[in-house]
């Protein structure tokens, strides 16, 4: 009661409800600022702390020198310039300090702790503005009061900052204040309620009154501007990080060369609009969009033309989009869009413009191209029910559409796009068939058609798929080679290979088939000398085989690189000869070690004549140019008898030994070599053995 009766009776009342404006506002920007130096990190944060100290500060110290003024007493009164100063010091330094440690993560107790520091500097500031106060009288403190104040300065402080910093709840904003406020106010009013004085007649004049009111008056505007200035801080900050948030969600959601919504837009606008058209009863087509001769223009003319082509592109799709439709760069070269229908007219309305705008000549400085697109459709709910669904169900068409030459725009078929969507899953599972080790290596045993003896083996590599069981060649192969797995599946095999022809006892050849597509991308000689050195294995029992498609496919190239590879004392032999184009002109234009006979031969030579015929055609040309000649598909032992008489050198079929693991060949029994050589009729074949 003595301190309500404190601020009734001896204040002006006028006077304390400015201090309390002042107050208020104070508090309000302080704790703004702070959240603000909350945010940030380093010296950023010492900036947003600084500030928050000044704005701080200063509302503590106007707040308790416009009280002072408020404070009536019957006796003259002057302020120590000095002391005043040193106060108004004292609060701002002192709350840098307390929001340093209430914001710091290392002790547990750090809002508190640090709200504690700041109730200490307020209560430093006042009792120091009370030193600057001087008065003509005698002055008495109640030592209880000053106590009092202390201990509700620090203690409201330290609540203030508890809710500031952690928020335990909805309203802890505004209870931070309400208790920043009580902890200023209850300190001076209490600390004002423990002192009394005795005015001594000196015969000094009073202190005016008005002048008294108009210095309150001109502290609280100097305040109000101080806080006036952090206020304006948090504003333009705020300003600028709306407008950074406003700049990175535009990156985030927006392809930045062409301007277009991005892959992750397209995903949440595909998303509400399948909702709508549930609700709606009507269809959602989702097209996905490639570029047909991108490509071309990056080769012929750079990236930088390339990147005009993508933005000529963006701005002609931006400008085609009506209500209802969604167009997306979703990829380098890829587009995707989207539009919710009713009729069929206008899908394929919509369908048309797209092709139409495509298909456009694009000028880029002097040159004039059109890209061209393939064009694939899926519609909601017919084609998918999902997002994921839908958007592969449009890729799968729209890769239909790209190997049809004659159709740019491929609604989705199920029968027709689900056997490319096994082939691409195959694709996938294929590339990860190495790491998982599910590859292994067959050998198939040629032999000498005159003697019966082993010459070597042929390695053939075999898939086992842990849902499909084993996958053949002819059906993996070709898909290795299309999404360039081959590469990675072909030194597997190179490696593999020559390791566990290096353990044999024996010194067998082995023959390894090379893919057209290892010769286009990879340093070949180079990976088969490492291989080499790596394993031990002599080169000479390497030998390396391939197609003609392989020489026609860059014959310049591939001649090279073949020359680079048999310098190594490599071996080369030609695969699958008498099915190319130019046979000739390839053993003209490489001296091959080896030709290897095409098996469709074989198939035919028991009945027809001109099968019989190519044979020994094949035969009698590698005796001229003293190639020897492999014959591959020999399965019976008439087939066999044939070769025997024209011949041939070597052979290698089923009759002869079917593709088996390592571990089987270096178990043969000795019912297999007998078996073995009676189809010779002179020395059996020697096999290896298990070292």
């Amino acid at each position: 009661m003595r301190v309500l009766s404190c601020i009734f009776t001896e204040h002006n009342l006028w006077l304390v409800l400015l201090a309390a404006f002042v107050c208020v506002s104070g508090g309000w920007i302080t704790f703004g600022l702070l959240r603000q130096a909350g945010k940030t990190r380093e010296l950023q944060r010492g900036g947003w702390i600084f500030l928050t100290a000044v704005a701080a500060g200063s509302s503590i110290w106007c707040t308790h020198f416009i009280a002072m003024l408020a404070y009536q007493v019957e006796a003259p009164v002057t302020f120590d310039p000095i002391l005043t100063m040193a106060s108004f010091l004292l609060a701002v330094i002192g709350c840098a300090f307390g929001f340093a440690i209430a914001l710091s993560s290392l002790p547990r107790v750090a809002p508190e702790f640090g709200g504690a520091i700041v109730g200490l500097a307020i209560v430093a500031m006042h009792y120091t503005g009370m030193m600057a106060y001087h008065v003509d009288g005698i002055v008495e403190w109640n030592e209880g009061y000053v106590v009092a104040s202390v201990v509700l300065s620090v203690i409201f402080a330290a609540l203030a900052h508890h809710q500031a910093i952690r928020r335990p709840w909805h309203f802890s904003g505004f209870a931070a204040l309400i208790l920043f406020v009580v902890a200023i106010v209850s300190l001076h009013f209490t600390a004002m309620t423990a002192v009394s004085v005795t005015p001594l007649a000196t015969g000094a004049g009073l202190a005016d009154s008005y002048a008294l009111k108009a210095m309150a008056v001109a502290v609280a505007g100097g305040g109000l501007i101080i806080i006036g200035t952090g206020v304006a801080s948090y504003m333009i900050d705020e300003r600028a990080s709306r407008e950074s948030i406003q700049k990175l969600q535009h990156m985030a959601l927006n392809d930045l060369l062409t301007g277009l919504p991005n892959r992750g837009s397209f995903a949440d606008y595909l998303q509400g609009e399948m909702q709508h058209a549930e609700e709606d009863g009507a269809k959602l087509a989702v097209i996905g969009i490639d570029l047909d001769r991108f490509k071309e223009i990056n080769d012929l003319r750079g990236h930088k033309a390339g990147d005009q082509a993508l933005k000529a592109i963006g701005r002609r799709l931006a400008r085609l989009v009506k209500d209802g439709e969604f167009v997306a760069r979703v990829g380098g070269d890829e587009f995707a869009a989207a539009k919710r229908f009713r009729s069929q007219s206008e899908l394929l309305d919509f369908v048309a413009r797209l092709e139409k705008t495509l298909f456009e000549p694009i000028r880029i400085d002097d040159f004039e191209t059109a890209t061209g697109a393939s064009i694939g459709v899926a519609i909601y709910p017919d084609d998918g029910i999902d997002q994921e669904r839908l958007v592969s169900n449009a890729d799968l068409a729209m890769y239909r559409a790209k190997a049809d030459v004659g159709r740019a725009v491929c609604f989705y078929e199920s029968k027709m796009d689900e056997a490319a969507r096994a082939r691409h899953t195959l694709a996938q599972d294929l590339r990860r068939a190495v790491e998982l080790d599910q590859l292994e290596l067959h050998y198939q045993v040629q032999t000498s058609v005159s003697t019966g003896e082993i010459c070597g083996y042929e390695v053939l590599v075999r898939w086992h798929h842990p849902e499909h069981g084993a996958v053949p060649p002819s059906e993996f192969i070709p898909i290795a080679e299309e999404s360039g797995t081959i590469l990675i599946i072909g030194e597997w095999v190179l490696r593999t290979a020559c390791k566990e022809a290096a353990s044999w006892d024996k010194p067998y050849k082995i023959a390894v088939n090379l893919s057209p597509v290892q010769f286009a991308h990879a340093d070949l000689a180079r990976l088969v000398h490492s291989i080499l050195l790596e394993t031990g294995l002599s080169p000479t029992r390497l030998e390396l085989e391939i197609t003609e498609s392989t020489i026609i496919a860059d014959k310049s190239r591939t001649l090279h690189v073949l020359r680079q590879i048999r310098a190594l004392g490599v071996t080369i032999a030609i695969d699958d000869f008498g099915t190319g184009y130019s046979s000739l002109d390839t053993l003209r234009s490489f001296p091959f070690d080896k030709i290897k006979l095409d098996r469709s031969f074989m198939n035919e030579v028991d009945q027809s004549i001109q099968a019989k015929a190519i044979v020994r055609a094949v035969l009698t040309l590698g005796k001229s140019l003293e190639i020897p000649v492999l014959a591959e598909g020999v399965e019976t032992d008439h087939q066999l008898e044939i070769l025997r008489v024209e011949g041939c050198d070597e052979a290698q079929g089923f009759f002869l030994g079917r593709p088996k693991p390592v571990a089987q060949i270096f178990q043969m029994t000795a019912a297999d070599e007998d078996e073995a050589s009676r189809f010779s009729g002179r020395v059996p074949p020697q096999r290896m053995r298990r070292r």
